[in-house]
């Protein structure tokens, strides 16, 4: 490219949520379109309607995709044919298809290398369901599309508060059954290279709450803490994942001890979710790690309660944009820091001298 800024990939969301009013409120403000160049996914009179309903003082120019988005412009692809009626704070099909169309759209281009990152408005889980979409929300979707086989994990983020999830959109009846020590490793190696990765933590450390009431009382509450936690958390240790716990979940976040870690494992959807959103909902970033892509979102929903009265704060979608783009630089300097490591040296004594090798090779080169 030949205008070094990031390309953000935006995806409308529900046209009937709150989606496209903190994405116009966004980038209205001028230094937010020299920090990138966002592309927006949807319809160019569904973003016109917007704006002139809510009164946002934002300009965009209509393109035929990302290649031909300019720099210090907010830009929209047209991604679908059908007329898109807007129906503030309505559950409609219409406006669910709207937004898958929006996403694959983004999905598309991010393939053909037209974006750099994805940030994700707001959808109805449930009016988006179709037989495309038969996924529980977002991150399962791009973890099919984008993971080439890897697996994702969900952290919900606001500055140095991170909580991740073992397990995520299921039904409670089944999150005991589906914990397991392997799953648990795999999560805690996704979200410690993450934190090496994106958010440039050296040595991380990770916190794991406990799956049952204050932490199983000695398996008096239930046993998953002493057969399936705490061995987990030993064998990562052991290899050299820094991690602790299992942490009663009910006091962890009360007592502030979620400030010593770099990360948080919870072990399911609302034990890490219900706390971070009372400490952190305006702000709060909803990050999809462990995939070749960069996707983020805002940590509330479509919103339906206030869609169209021009109420919505723009913080969290704001956040979201900053967080791709610093993960995104992350990442870079992670990779140019990979590129031709320095090699092993070796000393060979000889009388009372050092003399330095440099024609070894160590097998782990």
């Amino acid at each position: 490219m030949e205008d070094n800024r990031i390309r953000v990939g935006i995806t409308q969301g529900d046209v009937n949520g709150v989606g496209y009013e903190v994405i116009l409120k966004t980038f209205s403000e001028p230094l937010m379109l020299e920090l990138c160049t966002p592309i927006i996914y949807g319809s160019p009179k569904v973003a016109a309607y917007h704006r002139k309903s809510l009164d946002i003082n934002a300009s965009f120019s209509i393109v035929n995709s990302a290649s031909e988005a300019a720099p210090n412009k907010l830009s929209v692809v047209n991604c679908s044919d059908d007329e898109v009626k807007v129906e503030f704070s309505k559950a409609d099909p219409e406006a669910g298809k709207a937004a898958l169309d929006a996403l694959e759209r983004a999905i598309e281009e991010y393939k053909q290398g037209l974006i750099d990152v994805i940030v994700t408005a707001p959808i109805n889980k449930h009016t988006i369901q179709s037989e495309t979409f038969d996924f529980p929300g977002h991150t399962e979707y791009i973890e099919r599309k984008l993971g080439n086989g890897a697996k994702s994990l969900m952290i919900l983020m606001k500055d140095d508060f991170r909580v991740a999830l073992v397990t995520g959109h299921i039904p409670v009846s089944q999150i005991a059954s589906t914990i397991t020590k392997d799953l648990i490793k795999e999560k805690i190696a996704i979200f410690n290279k993450s934190l090496k990765q994106d958010f440039s933590i050296g040595r991380p450390r990770i916190a794991v709450l406990s799956l049952n009431p204050h932490a199983g009382d000695d398996g008096l509450l239930g046993k998953e803490e002493q057969e399936i936690i705490s061995p987990a958390l030993q064998e990562m240790n052991d290899e050299g994942v820094i991690c602790y716990g299992p942490y009663a979940a009910d006091g962890f976040m009360g007592s502030e001890n979620y400030m010593h870690f770099d990360g948080i494992l919870a072990m399911y959807h609302d034990q890490g979710l219900a706390p971070f959103k009372a400490l952190a909902m305006d702000e709060g970033v909803n990050y999809t790690a462990g995939l070749p892509v960069i996707r983020t979102s805002p940590a509330h929903g479509t919103a339906y309660d206030i869609a169209g009265q021009g109420i919505a704060s723009e913080d969290s979608f704001r956040k979201a944009v900053y967080v791709a783009l610093d993960i995104f630089r992350n990442r870079c300097r992670d990779k140019e820091a990979r590129v031709n490591p320095l090699r092993k040296q070796y000393y060979e004594k000889r009388d009372d001298s050092d003399k330095l090798k440099l024609d070894s090779i160590d097998d782990d080169m």
